[in-house]
């Protein structure tokens, strides 16, 4: 139980309190625009009681209820219940103490202002029906627990991306394509308070004097926020959207983003010990196959994971998830990708996963696979395999250990097995493009060879690209390792 500003217990209040009943009032004057909100039948409201009564937690719209909710109401219906809930929050926050209420769980806490919220509703002269009521209510604990108008789009299973592009403008991604939703903000400011209380659960502040910052939410999910004066029309907040189900091979081989004998392949790469790139644009797909791919190790290993925002889901008992830490306002005690990887090398792990290879990290990473930590991943982002290798030659220049560019390249070939190309294509499915082989050095040029690619062959009429997987038929280089894991019968059956 909190306080309210008066002194009085809630309950004590309420008991004081008489239920307001007004005259039939409707939310909106109703007109002929399409989806405006149309008077409601006026219920006697039931007296307020303490703490709700005995009314179940289940009544708050959470879970299936407000996905409901969602749906049975109209766009604009929904943004002429979010002006209502602004007009009541200022009026809650006169009545109740914020910093005890900010302790509560969210049920506790709907179980206390739902009274409130009825009363101050009769003093606005509005009148609700149950749905539109319990759509406030959610609304006002959202913006007080929550990220506000964002929570609803994070609990939409459907969205994969959040993007929200100043106060008057949110994109998400569904099945891979862009869509502009109706969630507006009151204004930048509301936007910047979202930001800052993200940033703020990681110790961390998005200002003027910090205005790029990436952090990540409660359930994983991967944020990343610009602001004033870099961003010109108001705060940007992009999220990539934590996956509650991790997905496995065997789901993308269902799905169709890569064949069997792909899936195979890869089961058979990562049980071989196989050190893998897997390379691809953004959004292609990457840190997802990771994860799957992350799933086929041994669960007697010991694995040390590397990141900028921790989002890997590996289900081994034995994982040490490591992240990297900007510097503070000093301009000191910055941690980085390098920093980490030299480190990981003294933690005695079986294998190391990079979440994404993007400096001079990468000549620590190719010297870790070199020097008996094999089967270890990375992702980085290139259009094409042989541009991968381009872009980690590039990267290990970056060190400024002033290499010979054959003794780099000779590396490279030396530490890397496979490369698992991965795009996003314009259907929005992402699909496993390509599979190479890293077979060695030739001329002073690393050689190659395609295991798998996907060829496009048209679309159909809904726009979806056809194509199929086809195998190269050439015989995996790698097959003497698959053999030492009792694995090279299996292989050769993808060939």
């Amino acid at each position: 139980m909190f306080g309210r500003r008066d002194g009085r217990s809630l309950s004590e209040s309420l008991s004081h309190t008489s239920p307001v009943r007004h005259a039939p009032v409707p939310v909106i004057e109703p007109g002929p625009e399409e989806g405006a909100l149309m008077p409601v039948p006026v219920e006697e409201p039931e007296p307020s009681e303490p703490n709700g009564g005995d009314r179940p937690v289940a009544k708050m719209g959470s879970a299936k209820k407000t996905k409901a909710i969602l749906h049975s109401v109209h766009g604009k219906a929904l943004a002429s219940l979010s002006t209502i809930k602004d007009q009541i929050i200022p009026k809650l926050m006169d009545r109740i103490d914020m910093e005890a209420a900010a302790e509560l769980p969210r049920e506790n806490l709907w179980h206390e202002i739902q009274p409130i919220i009825s009363e101050i509703l009769g003093e606005l002269r509005l009148n609700l029906n149950k749905v539109e009521q319990t759509e406030v209510e959610d609304m006002v604990l959202d913006e007080m627990l929550g990220l506000g108008p964002l929570e609803r789009l994070l609990n939409d299973d459907s969205v994969t991306d959040i993007l929200v592009n100043g106060c008057n403008q949110v994109y998400v991604e569904r099945k891979g394509k862009l869509q502009l939703t109706d969630v507006t903000f009151r204004n930048d400011d509301h936007v910047m308070n979202i930001a800052q209380r993200i940033v703020a659960k990681m110790g961390r502040r998005v200002d003027q004097t910090q205005p790029l910052v990436d952090a990540r939410l409660e359930d994983g999910s991967r944020v990343n926020i610009i602001v004033p004066p870099l961003a010109i029309r108001g705060p940007s907040i992009s999220i990539r959207k934590f996956s509650k189900k991790p997905i496995t091979v065997d789901a993308m081989v269902h799905q169709g983003n890569m064949s069997d004998a792909m899936g195979r392949v890869l089961k058979i790469a990562a049980a071989s010990r196989l050190n893998i790139v897997i390379s691809g644009g953004t959004g292609s797909g990457k840190t997802t196959l990771l994860n799957a791919l992350s799933q086929l190790i041994d669960h007697s290993e010991r694995i040390v994971t590397i990141e900028d925002a921790a989002e890997l889901q590996l289900q081994q008992p034995h994982v040490v998830p490591l992240e990297t830490r900007p510097m503070n306002l000093e301009g000191e005690g910055e941690i980085t990708f390098r920093d980490l990887v030299k480190n990981a090398l003294r933690m005695r792990p079986d294998r190391i996963i990079l979440g994404e290879i993007r400096g001079a990290e990468a000549i620590d990473m190719l010297q870790a696979m070199n020097t008996g930590h094999d089967g270890s991943m990375c992702t980085l982002h290139a259009n094409r395999p042989r541009e991968a290798l381009t872009r980690l030659e590039n990267m290990v220049s970056m060190a400024n250990l002033n290499l010979p560019p054959e003794a780099v390249r000779r590396q490279i070939a030396d530490a890397l097995d496979l490369i698992v190309q991965v795009e996003r294509m314009r259907d929005g499915k992402r699909r496993v493009v390509c599979i190479t082989e890293v077979c060695g050095m030739s001329d002073n040029v690393i050689t190659l060879q395609d295991l798998h690619q996907y060829e496009y062959e048209g679309e159909d009429s809904d726009g979806m690209l056809q194509g199929s997987f086809k195998s190269s038929g050439l015989r995996p280089q790698f097959i003497s390792k698959a053999e030492y894991f009792g694995l090279d019968k299996q292989l050769m059956e993808t060939v």
